[in-house]
């Protein structure tokens, strides 16, 4: 009897981006332009998203993240929660974090992480445009 199970993994999607202040029409753009990169660069059904959580720097509190994203196609059913980002000095500012929780059949499908913006210098290990190539990161054993 031939084997027709699938196997299922959980992955994640990192995402980051900045705006140029806190407003709700600059925050609203970003989002939108950061969500449109993960849904152009990565392949996911939304009914298997497990959830999204947003970070955002302290200094960002006109519109929350979650909100634009669930006025989005396919997102209003999504589990979707904003926090704020623990402050550190040296972090950047009005930055906007995403990490994707999703179940997926096809687990060796890459993922490509999305850092725009400002927020390009928060993974520089991830290469050049991180939106064109698949998130590569050594072994832990050659770290």
């Amino acid at each position: 009897m031939e084997d027709t199970s699938v196997s299922w993994r959980v992955r994640a999607i990192r995402g980051a981006t900045t705006a140029s202040e806190n407003s709700v029409d600059a925050i609203r753009e970003v989002v939108h332009e950061l969500i449109d990169a993960i849904e152009t660069e990565n392949t996911f059904d939304y009914e298997e998203i497990i959830s999204v959580t947003f970070s955002v720097t302290w200094d960002l509190d006109a519109i929350f993240p979650a909100a634009i994203t669930r006025e989005r196609p396919n997102w209003d059913n999504v589990p979707l929660l904003d926090v704020q980002q623990m402050h550190v000095e040296s972090d950047l500012d009005f930055c906007i974090r995403c990490l994707i929780h999703f179940n997926t059949a096809h687990p060796e499908q890459p993922i490509h992480h999305i850092y725009q913006r400002g927020a390009t210098n928060l993974r520089p290990d991830w290469g050049l445009v991180q939106a064109r190539v698949p998130s590569t990161l050594p072994s832990p054993s050659a770290r």
